[in-house]
């Protein structure tokens, strides 16, 4: 019999625990419920001490992803604070999830003990039958000693109902803390709602800081290039691909110009994805073929070098013609003063934030980079500066924010070496590294609107982001 004493001293343990948590743990929950039911009255809840608190929204920049970025700084004793009914909240909150996982320990201990107890039962039914069985089979002492047992095992069957009424018990406590559980959260959600009004007009102030911000951040200096982002694999080794720099975002359209020289077969791209996927395009066959792959596509128009000239020539793209061609005074080409991977690339064409810009070198500069800014109604020039950078040297050129960046190869390894400043007529050495994953770039040009660079490399059509730099400070701001 000891055995199954024991197992009805641990039953009634069990019990026990079910007891004292009834008459302990029940009666804190009452009290939290109460507690909570008087956390719904009228109480501020304080976002910000005061908007004259030193809040500063400077920088930026260009995240990995591609997006904009506008920096607020908060100052330490300006973080956001609550009152004590909140703190209160959230410890009540962490009470009631400790009281479900004690329950579910519980519950897991009972379903052990009660598996045991059925067990019992089950054995005690099989003695009784037995007995019942047995009358002119067993000695008078004998039977006596089994009726003896099964009389000391009678108090289970007594302690198995008590333990299956129990057992009910803790499964409705379980669900009533699970339904406390979501009342503290819906009470915790509308506390947090409290003072929208209040927390309203304070984001809208800080919103409308954040968006002069933003303006303020459409240029910067260059102090970051993203790991390379491969488009598509499409073409030969050479070539271009570029989207409209003045296009609404809704207009997704791509261009595609393979090749190098006297090329005149130009694939407009619906969209993005239908270029990855080399469908829905249509076909332009330009009236003069092309030099180089310093294209680029500006307002609804391609600014292209003219096969074996200087000349440059704007193809409207809706009206399939030339609306203006010109001439850029003394500059070399057919690989006169081409970038160090030759490829009749003497002239390139460039769009940033301020407009249209060409890259070029002319005798009389000695085979230095200029740069002029050019009108894109009559493409006449409007001003140049001579960086004082040889030409053959450079792998490529891109200009953002009127600083034109060249960087120092095409091949791997190669980094933006090189930064002339258009606004101070000055330059500086730079060491902006970025990953040349397929070793030869043949095309490099920044799209103002993506905040990207679009490259040609080795046949593949890649994308880079980048980090643009400004600090900004806000100090008397109105």
């Amino acid at each position: 019999m000891s055995v199954p004493l024991l197992k009805i001293g641990a039953v009634l343990s069990t019990m026990a625990m079910v007891t004292n948590w009834m008459s302990q743990t029940l009666p804190s929950l009452v009290g939290l419920n109460g507690t909570v039911s008087r956390a719904g009255a009228s109480e501020k809840i304080t976002l910000f001490q005061s908007p004259e608190e030193g809040w500063q929204l400077y920088t930026s920049a260009q995240a990995p992803d591609g997006k904009c970025i506008c920096t607020a700084v908060i100052p330490a004793q300006s973080t956001c604070s609550r009152d004590g009914r909140s703190r209160e909240l959230r410890q009540l909150m962490e009470k009631v999830q400790n009281v479900s996982q004690s329950m579910e320990v519980l519950e897991l201990r009972t379903y052990r003990d009660l598996q045991y107890v059925r067990s019992m039962e089950t054995l005690m039914r099989s003695l009784d039958a037995r007995l019942r069985g047995a009358d002119g089979s067993l000695s008078a002492k004998s039977f006596q000693e089994l009726k003896d047992r099964m009389t000391e095992l009678l108090p289970l069957s007594l302690v198995l109902e008590q333990y299956k009424a129990d057992t009910r018990t803790i499964v409705r406590l379980r669900e009533e803390v699970r339904n406390l559980s979501s009342s503290l959260a819906a009470i915790q959600e509308e506390m947090g709602a409290y003072g929208y009004e209040d927390l309203q007009q304070r984001v809208m102030a800080l919103e409308a800081r954040l968006h002069a911000c933003a303006q303020k951040l459409g240029c910067g200096k260059l102090t970051g290039v993203s790991n390379p982002i491969t488009i598509r694999a499409m073409g030969s080794r050479f070539g271009s691909w570029m989207t409209d720099t003045m296009a609404p975002s809704a207009d997704s359209r791509v261009w595609y110009m393979d090749g190098y020289y006297k090329g005149r077969r130009v694939l407009e791209f619906r969209t993005l994805g239908d270029f990855i996927k080399g469908q829905n395009f249509i076909q332009h066959l330009l009236p003069q073929p092309w030099a180089g792959t310093g294209h680029v596509v500006y307002n609804g128009s391609l600014f292209y070098n003219k096969y074996q000239s200087n000349v440059v020539v704007k193809y409207h793209f809706r009206s399939r013609s030339v609306l203006v061609q010109r001439s850029l005074p003394g500059a070399g080409y057919n690989n006169t003063f081409p970038y160090s991977w030759g490829g009749f690339s003497d002239m390139d064409f460039m769009v940033d934030e301020s407009g249209l810009w060409a890259v070029y070198t002319t005798n009389q500069n000695a085979g230095n980079i200029v740069v002029s800014r050019l009108d894109p109604h009559t493409l006449e020039v409007m001003r140049s500066w001579d960086t004082g950078y040889p030409k053959r040297s450079a792998g490529e050129a891109f200009m953002i924010c009127g600083v034109l960046y060249v960087t120092n190869s095409h091949l791997a390894g190669a980094k933006v070496y090189f930064a002339y400043f258009t606004n101070t007529s000055s330059y500086e050495y730079t060491d902006v590294p970025f990953h040349n994953q397929y070793s030869h770039i043949s095309m490099l040009d920044y799209n103002p609107r993506e905040r990207a660079l679009y490259t040609w490399n080795n046949g593949h059509q890649v994308l880079y982001n980048v980090t643009l730099f400004h600090v900004i400070s806000t100090a008397g701001d109105p």
